[in-house]
């Protein structure tokens, strides 16, 4: 059941200290908003779900994050509880997912970005699988950029961070699939063909049209499957064909090398003789439109160095990114525990193809 803006009053306060501002999101669970440390003006996010939901999410999102806790890239929760007639979940205000600054970017990336965010990606991965889940979800809008006012580090632990940023938990359409078993293998693989999309501007098998949901993941399955990876790859750096062949071969349960899967996207990076300095594609834009005036402020629209819908455009232009990826969406990770009971899903939404299986072993 989600929750209703008008039923929120404005001096509604959680967790003793954290006052809401304005609805930013929302998400299967509920509404998002943005919040306020009325102690240290610290802008926060704020989840809410009614305590009446059918299928409540913030009680088990709230233990998931605190059991991966810690690791880089993994969001910071505040104080979860009840207020009134609300599940709540404060956590860390992030900056625009990597689909918002796809489309800023006049979507498209290039190498140098795609091959920073591979390096970072691949270890936030990397840590979930370590904690023993799936993520399950692998796409650019589960991916967010960090916010903070050291453009050039990661912020260490306990910086406070600011901005304003959408955090959407997006409903899957792959949930009617949480059958089908996946692994770690179907992590790293969907992470390549999330590279690929940000190279290419879109994958083959997207917005193809059927009748029903399962006609359109049949339809998903056989144009993947019947595209082979160098010629989705063509064009670009062999490296990515290698990262997909690598993952594609990979047995259900076998865990990836992510050292080697870094390494061969590092030794391209130093062969293209580029520089690790943290200026990625929308970086470069915002400058440009600082020292132009191009992009301003208030402006929407889909050209370049123009804020995405739904992201403020004085706040977009505004912030300072610290460079960090973090991970969001992890609601529907899978412990796995036991890898090879079939108790998996990943999301169709980009490349997943429903009907694999551990049918490679």
């Amino acid at each position: 059941m989600a929750t209703s803006l008008s039923s929120v009053k404005q001096e509604f306060i959680v967790g003793g200290k954290y006052r809401l501002v304005r609805k930013i999101g929302s998400g299967s669970f509920g509404d998002i908003y943005l919040g306020i440390n009325i102690t240290n003006g610290e802008e926060v996010a704020v989840k809410l779900e009614s305590i009446r939901a059918r299928h409540p999410q913030l009680l088990y999102e709230s233990k998931l994050y605190k059991i991966l806790h810690g690791g880089v890239g993994i969001p910071h929760i505040r104080w979860y509880g009840q207020e009134r007639e609300y599940n709540v979940l404060v956590m860390d205000l992030l900056g625009p997912s990597l689909e918002d600054l796809f489309n800023f970017c006049s979507r498209r990336f290039t190498i140098k970005t795609v091959l920073m965010l591979a390096d970072q990606m691949i270890g936030r991965i990397e840590f979930v699988h370590c904690k023993s889940f799936i993520h399950r979800d692998i796409k650019p809008d589960n991916f967010l950029m960090g916010i903070g006012r050291h453009c050039n580090k990661t912020l260490q632990q306990g910086e406070s961070m600011s901005g304003i940023g959408r955090h959407c938990n997006k409903v899957s359409l792959c949930r009617a699939l949480a059958d089908t078993a996946t692994s770690r293998r179907d992590d790293m693989e969907s992470l390549g063909y999330v590279l690929m999309y940000f190279n290419r501007g879109s994958l083959p098998w997207q917005g193809l049209k059927a009748a029903t949901k399962k006609q359109k993941y049949e339809k998903i399955s056989e144009k993947k499957m019947s595209t082979p990876v160098e010629v989705l790859c063509k064009g670009f750096p062999a490296e990515f064909a290698m990262y997909l062949n690598y993952c594609r071969g990979l047995r259900f349960e076998e865990g990836p090398d992510y050292m080697y899967l870094r390494q061969l996207f590092r030794i391209l990076f130093r062969t293209l003789n580029h520089q690790y300095d943290y200026t990625f594609d929308w970086t470069m834009l915002k400058q440009k439109a600082a020292t132009s005036g191009a992009g301003a402020v208030g402006t929407t629209g889909a050209a370049a160095g123009i804020p995405p819908p739904g992201i403020n455009a004085e706040k977009f232009y505004d912030f300072n990114s610290d460079h960090r990826v973090f991970s969001q969406n992890i609601t529907k990770s899978s412990a796995k525990e036991s890898l090879n009971t079939g108790k998996y899903a990943n999301s169709p939404s980009f490349y997943k193809d429903k009907e694999r299986g551990d049918k490679r072993e």
